[in-house]
């Protein structure tokens, strides 16, 4: 695929929805934010935020700087925007990380509470970091949680339960993972979403996620330096061929094309 020039993918965003006027509605971003701020820990993605975000103002203020949602809040409902500009601005820090691990030849864990979007993402960026050296977790086998099975494929671990996989935002896989594991298997770096990333970085693992406008959760945690970058997207868009050039784009940043 060719590499896009930082306009060109800006454009491509916008034009896609993953960023620009994206479909997530105002009132729902807000309901999520105020219900962070109220202390709802679904919401917190894994995070141990405690009182410091009871006043959802705050949190719309961060989602503002680091997301890109309209700022007033007076805006109530109707359209919401992720700022596309800050969304390669992630990705070009996402880069810095991903040499950084190509570099020490790190030992990297890949997760998704969105497998149908975002797995082909992460598996791309998986390979890539592989083809450097690094070590690509492989995550114990019977590993269980909330009622369902932590699995992998294509060196993505998600979560299965019904002979389906699911959409999750729960950071207990990420737990049931970690736990497995052990000290000894301990990755370097986590690359995910969801309760996935903020766990992972709430226990001290460099992480690096994925978050859509609606979840102010890793953006926070951003903010506050438990996770290492939020790269503001919509995290499911209608076709998953549409974050080829996204991650084409990262992966060119990185020094990790052939």
């Amino acid at each position: 695929m060719p590499i896009l020039s930082r306009p060109a993918l800006v454009e491509h965003l916008v034009r896609t929805r993953i960023a620009g006027d994206v479909a997530t509605p105002r009132d729902n971003n807000l309901s999520h934010y105020r219900k962070l701020a109220n202390g709802d820990r679904h919401y917190w993605l894994g995070l141990e935020l405690g009182d410091r975000w009871a006043d959802e103002q705050d949190v719309l203020a961060v989602m503002a700087e680091r997301c890109g949602v309209v700022d007033d809040p007076a805006h109530r409902a109707g359209q919401d925007t992720i700022d596309p500009e800050l969304t390669v601005d992630g990705l070009e820090r996402m880069a810095a990380r991903l040499r950084k691990a190509a570099a020490g030849k790190e030992r990297v864990l890949f997760a998704t509470g969105h497998p149908g979007a975002l797995i082909d993402v992460h598996s791309r960026v998986a390979a890539a970091l592989r083809a450097q050296g690094c070590d690509i977790v492989r995550i114990p086998g019977g590993l269980v949680a909330d009622e369902g099975y932590v699995v992998q494929f294509a060196d993505v671990a998600v979560f299965e339960r019904g002979a389906s996989l699911w959409h999750t935002h729960s950071p207990e896989p990420m737990n049931a993972i970690l736990d497995g594991l052990g000290e000894d298997g301990r990755p370097d770096l986590v690359i995910a979403d969801h309760g996935w990333a903020g766990r992972a970085g709430q226990r001290g693992i460099d992480s690096v996620g994925y978050a859509d406008c609606n979840d102010p959760a890793l953006f926070i945690g951003e903010a506050e330096g438990t996770m290492q970058v939020t790269i503001p997207l919509d995290d499911h868009v209608i076709d998953p061929r549409y974050y080829e050039p996204l991650t084409a784009y990262t992966l060119s940043a990185a020094g990790l094309t052939p």
